[in-house]
């Protein structure tokens, strides 16, 4: 299926990359198929912290990108790193960034040829930044930044700009239901996008051919595993109260461990197993006995749409995960606990009931999830946004 939308230039402010996939980059490549993308890597929702040796290496490494100018990352999707001042909230630096974005983006859109073109961001830091031309505004929105850590200030700054983004943007796309009713208030062009799914890459891990993780070889009982970024919004304590009550459970842990690790590291039966390349994701997922969304319950995670639910039910996983709503709307596909022993008690029932049979029904289910569909819709509406942006009937 294509995306309802060909032929067209789109310029869009996101996340780096070279990041692990996220919406994102399953939107903007798929999107790509049709259309010709300039994907901009992320302009820093926070100062950076030169004790830092991260921030610094990132510093030294954009400026290397923005040298090398735009790189064609995949067919019709080319990258470039925009030189920006990383201070996110001055308004002297805001100024001098306007300005240089401008210059910047349009120097590579007539190196690309884009002319006319759509801007699309999943960042609500660029409200600033949202006349550089364009023949259409878009922001998809992926998370409630009003709670989100790690950015500058209480998220009360970054929260104003996105208001004034979502006042500008022709279309606003929100992943889950709560994002849609927040933002609907401030443009009602707000529509659902939840997530899509590689589903034949996941639906693999059914394949009794298909390869098994080796890391996990030598493990001999259930396997409860955790896919993703392990940051603040992860409740790893919770992961280590289920370690200490199943010892004979293996957690496993796949993706970059970004807060103190000794949380995890302490439990003989939890493993890190470090970031992973996408292509082997299915590997793990065939030796998991239950996929685990441990989110922390709070402000930020109640907007939560996660990515890995849809992932898990594709490779045939039972799933349990913390209340979040967008968990709960898959119910009885996935299991939502409304406390730890909750958790432990559900993740039990998923090991004693699961079968082959149950494996191929949840996998079936999310035939229709896939990323061609859900980018196919945005596509169609973003057509029907521009018609009506030009007067133009239906």
């Amino acid at each position: 299926m294509t995306s309802a939308m060909a032929g067209e230039n789109i310029v869009c402010f996101a996340k780096d990359w070279d990041d692990d996939p996220t919406s994102n980059t399953h939107v903007m490549r798929l999107l790509a198929r049709d259309n010709r993308v300039l994907w901009l890597n992320s302009i820093g929702m926070r100062r950076p912290s030169m004790g830092s040796a991260q921030d610094v290496r990132r510093i030294f490494r954009r400026l290397g990108d923005f040298r090398r100018g735009a790189r064609e990352a995949a067919p019709n999707l080319w990258v470039a790193s925009p030189p920006v001042i990383p201070l996110p909230h001055s308004p002297l630096a805001t100024r001098l960034n306007r300005a240089l974005l401008r210059s910047t983006v349009g120097r590579l859109r007539r190196q690309l040829d884009m002319r006319v073109f759509q801007l699309w961001t999943f960042l609500p830091n660029v409200a600033a930044y949202t006349d550089l031309g364009q023949s259409l505004l878009v922001y998809y929105c992926v998370d409630n930044w009003l709670h989100m850590a790690g950015v500058d200030g209480d998220g009360a700054a970054l929260d104003a700009l996105e208001r004034e983004l979502c006042r500008r943007a022709d279309l606003v796309f929100a992943t889950s239901s709560y994002l849609v009713e927040a933002k609907r208030r401030l443009n009602p062009e707000t529509h659902l996008a939840s997530h899509g799914v590689d589903h034949a890459h996941f639906a693999a891990a059914l394949d009794p051919r298909a390869p098994s993780a080796p890391e996990l070889a030598d493990v001999t009982g259930p396997v409860l595993g955790v896919i993703g970024l392990i940051d603040e919004r992860v409740d790893v304590e919770l992961l280590g109260y289920v370690a200490d009550r199943h010892p004979e459970w293996t957690i496993a842990v796949v993706g970059t461990v970004a807060i103190e690790p000794a949380t995890l590291q302490r439990h003989a039966n939890v493993r890190l197993l470090g970031r992973q390349p996408y292509a082997r994701l299915p590997a793990f997922c065939r030796r998991f006995s239950v996929g685990l969304v441990p989110f922390a319950v709070n402000e930020y995670t109640r907007a939560i749409n996660p990515i890995k639910l849809r992932e898990y039910l594709s490779a045939g996983l039972p799933v349990v995960a913390t209340s979040l709503p967008e968990v709960e709307a898959w119910a009885p596909l996935a299991a939502a606990a409304r406390d730890r022993d909750d958790f432990v008690r559900l993740v039990e029932a998923a090991l004693r009931d699961d079968a082959p049979g149950r494996r191929a029904e949840r996998s079936a289910a999310m035939r229709a999830e896939t990323w061609e569909e859900k980018v196919a819709a945005l596509g169609r509406q973003v057509l029907r946004a521009r018609r009506a942006r030009e007067g133009v009937a239906a």
